[in-house]
């Protein structure tokens, strides 16, 4: 393992399950000082504990993104204890319901946009002054594939992925001069505990792999890799990129 990601202080949202847990780990192999947010406090205790048990430097903040107070706290705990921000992966979100359009509630809809987008917005907001005063540094945001296609049946999510991307480039070209670089992720299927639970049902998971140009989903690691590889020196010329990561399937 690398030791690219030497000293950097990062932030991980929802960094307790799938991508978020698997970048979280590697970002602390690779030697960062990993601050993971997210909502559930006994499974933030529990990654902690197992980086920190491996080696790592690890901190854990209970942290709703969806709550702009709360993602303010979690940006100023972390410079009080470790001095510093260098990076972040803006990775929590997700979407729990289908439905055409003319199905969602108002309630469903607004739940869905604070989850996936508003909750980038207020990590922006204020991890973007932090890496400013550490001196300039890299941000991740994760959107999707339906961040750059449509896809039947997730309008409020693939709305607040497209806006995540929008969002990204508009901020990376805001802040391009002071050091600071936003890509995102347009990740496709990618083999996490929504997944498994999701391809339980044989006729489901044939139909989500036979959209898969590689027949297969990937892997949490592939995605924490590359993460660690964009908020890392070697990737300093990339910024305001939408970049793709899912097996080929905005390819075609």
């Amino acid at each position: 393992m690398s030791a690219r990601l030497q000293s950097k202080v990062i932030i991980v949202t929802g960094g307790t399950m799938g991508m978020g847990r698997a970048f979280a780990q590697r970002a602390a192999r690779e030697g960062a000082k990993v601050v993971i947010g997210a909502r559930d406090k006994a499974r933030g205790v529990e990654v902690a504990a197992e980086i920190a048990a491996s080696g790592g430097q690890v901190l854990f903040v209970p942290t709703d993104v969806t709550v702009e107070e709360q993602v303010a706290e979690l940006v100023r705990v972390t410079v009080a204890e470790f001095g510093r921000l260098d990076g972040a992966f803006n990775n929590a979100g997700g979407g729990n319901a289908v439905g055409a359009v003319r199905e969602i509630d108002d309630a469903f809809w607004r739940s869905t946009i604070d989850r996936n987008l508003t909750s980038v917005f207020y990590s922006l907001k204020y991890e973007i002054p932090a890496i400013v005063a550490s001196g300039g540094g890299s941000i991740v945001n994760n959107a999707s594939t339906v961040g750059v296609i449509g896809d039947p049946m997730v309008a409020a999510y693939s709305a607040a992925k497209h806006g995540v991307i929008g969002l990204t480039r508009s901020v990376a070209l805001d802040v391009a001069k002071e050091g600071v670089r936003v890509n995102a992720l347009v990740t496709g299927l990618v083999d996490t505990p929504l997944w498994r639970q999701v391809s339980a049902n044989p006729e489901i998971e044939q139909y989500f792999l036979g959209l898969q140009p590689n027949g297969r989903a990937g892997a949490e690691e592939d995605i924490a890799a590359f993460t660690s590889f964009l908020l890392s020196d070697e990737a300093t010329f990339i910024t305001g990129a939408a970049l793709a990561i899912d097996g080929g399937l905005t390819a075609k």
